[in-house]
């Protein structure tokens, strides 16, 4: 019998499989790591998207189907769910399609032949070494080899992924049982769905190498101690690859958790759903702005001035970042309006412009770097009742940006319902970063920034200084 791929015996075996394009390529990988060629894999992708069905449930079969003699555990957070998993693979194992496909690899029936485990933890191929062990976290695995090893989801929960007892608990175990199982061949497979930044795939991309998967040609120049890592996102937001060729915005399975529902989950708490459904965890201990700014219901009687501050995108990939606001007589800045988007210089220049007539504002501030200095002045052609001023950022954004950060919590609010009226404003917004360099963009940051500094820091400056106007 010719080896089938992974997905041809997946749909064999399992003929109900619903296969995605993200499915197709998540099965490649499995396969090559089935084959041997893969060492040391992690894969990270969102709940309820088939991640457990095929690591933990299909792909220790077909690794017992291509070398009846390998010895494979599976763990989890709990010995019960483990169990389970270890049920599954054993009721496939039992099936007439597993026996066409791998005849030599059987297990006990009954009660015979005598001699030969099999329990709902472990069971082992009958005239071969290889078996099948599940163990959850924390569980012993006292005289057992291990040649392949599969960790599926060791935190059952936020609760526990949060708490530091639990994640120190983890790593121990990993280190002092999982660890010690392997020898030089041994083969490592992760499958998570992310809670928290320390968990255990945190720790080891703190202490090892990581190399992100993008195209398939990596899969044969890694050497044995890399690990590889797939990040299915549930709505993309990283450039396209060889392996998730998605358009930014897409959903990973639209018909099962579409963008609509997707956006929903996001809006109830931005940082949970960063590191559940995109695979990008931030400890909340972590957070630049903590998890929630000042808001309002309405206005102060008093306002004394009504201003607009614009950043333009940077790169391709950033965002163009306008934001209306008035300030009140005490110095308390109010946000009332905003453009928030990765669209072209031609369509943003007329949703400012839409937004300075909307908010009545009669003077805007934009950057001039990066192309800044044309986009005002095409603004200021089609409003031309608003004064325009650019003017070039020479600061350091990283300085500023930290510096400046307990002025913005303190003076800035925004509307009550802005996490729904800007949704990925206010994810960023509240997902950014201490640790500079661990965040992917800085426009919001920027931007609330440059308005703090223009309306209380450069007040004992000339706020002219460097300034044009159009």
């Amino acid at each position: 019998m010719g080896q089938h791929s992974f997905l041809d015996f997946s749909r064999t075996v399992y003929p109900f499989l619903e296969i995605q394009p993200f499915h197709e390529s998540y099965y490649r990988v499995l396969e090559a790591f089935a084959e041997g060629r893969i060492r040391r894999l992690v894969v990270t992708m969102p709940p309820q998207h088939g991640k457990s069905m095929a690591a933990t449930t299909l792909l220790p079969a077909y690794l017992l189907g291509l070398n009846p003699d390998l010895r494979v555990a599976i763990a989890s957070y709990s010995a019960n769910l483990a169990s389970k998993f270890n049920r599954r693979v054993q009721r496939i194992l039992d099936s007439r399609e597993y026996g066409e496909l791998f005849p030599e690899t059987t297990i006990k029936q009954g009660t015979r032949p005598l001699g030969y485990i099999r329990t709902s933890d472990e069971v082992e191929i009958i005239d071969h070494k290889g078996s099948l062990l599940s163990v959850g976290r924390e569980g012993s695995l006292t005289g057992n080899r291990v040649d392949c090893f599969i960790l599926d989801d060791l935190y059952k929960d936020a609760m526990e992924a949060n708490s530091p007892l639990v994640r120190a608990n983890c790593w121990e175990w990993y280190t002092s049982v999982v660890k010690t199982r392997m020898h030089n061949l041994s083969r490592e497979l992760i499958v998570f769905t992310r809670w928290h930044e320390e968990d255990l795939i945190g720790e080891l991309m703190r202490r090892e190498r990581f190399v992100t998967l993008t195209h398939w040609a990596q899969l044969d120049t890694l050497d044995e101690d890399t690990w590889l890592h797939l990040n299915f996102e549930a709505i993309k937001s990283s450039p396209p690859t060889e392996l998730d060729g998605r358009a930014e915005g897409e959903a990973l399975w639209e018909s099962q958790q579409g963008v609509r529902l997707l956006q929903a989950k996001r809006k109830l708490d931005p940082l949970q759903f960063e590191a559940m459904y995109q695979g990008h965890p931030t400890a909340r201990e972590g957070l630049l702005y903590g998890v929630s700014f000042n808001e309002y219901d309405h206005f102060p009687r008093e306002l004394v001035r009504y201003g607009s501050y614009t950043d333009t995108a940077d790169m391709g990939d950033d965002y163009l970042c306008s934001l209306s606001y008035v300030v009140d007589a005490d110095g308390l800045i109010y946000i009332t309006d905003c453009v928030y988007t990765r669209e072209g210089m031609e369509q943003s220049e007329g949703m400012v412009a839409e937004m300075l007539r909307r908010s009545e504002t009669r003077q805007a501030c934009i950057e001039s770097n990066n192309g800044g200095r044309g986009f005002a002045r095409a603004v200021q052609r089609l409003v031309p009742e608003v004064r325009v001023e650019w003017f070039h950022q020479s600061g350091n954004k990283e300085a500023r940006i930290l510096s400046n950060a307990p002025t913005v919590q303190h003076l800035i609010r925004f509307p009550k319902g802005w996490n729904l009226r800007w949704p990925e404003l206010y994810s960023h917004l509240t997902t950014y970063r201490r640790l500079f360099r661990a965040n992917r963009w800085h426009d919001a940051a920027d931007v609330v920034t440059g308005i703090v500094e223009r309306e209380v820091v450069d007040k004992t400056k000339s706020r002219l200084r460097g300034v044009r106007f159009l």
